[in-house]
């Protein structure tokens, strides 16, 4: 429960100019998408896909490490590990059971017999793009569970992308075009509230001192 006093308390100790940056930025969000990489090795490629989140509106990432696990580098994610929410698993199958409890279809982006070109992809449908490891791909449990597989077209000699460069490609696409639909796709009103008490909690310095005066203040 969001104790709306609290937040109106705390942000009175914001500018203008950062509250007006946070109703327009969460006006955007969006968890109607989603990503999710498998075992990234390679640090600066986990980092620049959560900047392309925040950069398009996902509200969420989710990073299986079973093989690898390494922390967000702060360089590279440009502050976006304050904005962006981030969901740790240890196994595939904890995080594709969990995505799918939350009532995501598991897109996996790889070319398959199957695949759907990314123009072609039915953005309505609420769903987590699945992003595999630099070399060797989606693990066979993605492939096994994945309800949908999506290419992006490519007409040079290079057969494969960035894992960073193929998430901002696909994620511009499917958030423009999710955007001219009819989709709910935004926060809902208790998401919102949250999201602006855990961003005041990351912006005030003196979070728990100013709270902690404002509970006294209280009783």
């Amino acid at each position: 429960m969001i104790d709306l006093q609290l937040l109106q308390h705390l942000e009175t100790f914001l500018t203008e100019h950062r509250l007006e940056r946070f109703k327009t930025v969460i006006s955007q969000r969006t968890k109607h998408f989603t990503v999710a990489t498998e075992d990234v090795y390679q640090l600066h490629n986990t980092s620049a896909v959560m900047r392309t989140c925040d950069v398009f509106g996902l509200q969420e990432l989710n990073i299986v490490e079973e093989a690898n696990s390494k922390s967000i580098d702060r360089e590279i994610a440009m502050g976006a590990q304050k904005w962006v929410d981030l969901n740790r698993y240890q196994s595939v199958k904890d995080c594709i059971k969990d995505l799918k409890a939350k009532g995501y279809q598991i897109v996996a982006t790889t070319p398959h017999t199957d695949d759907c070109d990314l123009y072609d992809f039915d953005v309505t449908k609420k769903s987590c793009f699945f992003f595999g490891r630099e070399t060797e791909g989606l693990s066979d449990e993605v492939l096994k569970q994945a309800d949908s597989f999506l290419k992006i077209p490519m007409v040079g000699f290079t057969e494969s992308l960035n894992i960073s460069v193929s998430a901002a490609i696909i994620l511009q696409h499917a958030t423009s075009k999710l955007k001219k639909t009819a989709i709910d796709w935004q926060l809902t009103e208790t998401e919102i509230l949250e999201k602006r008490l855990d961003w005041c909690k990351k912006t005030i310095k003196s979070y728990d001192e100013i709270a902690e005066r404002f509970y006294n203040k209280q009783t």
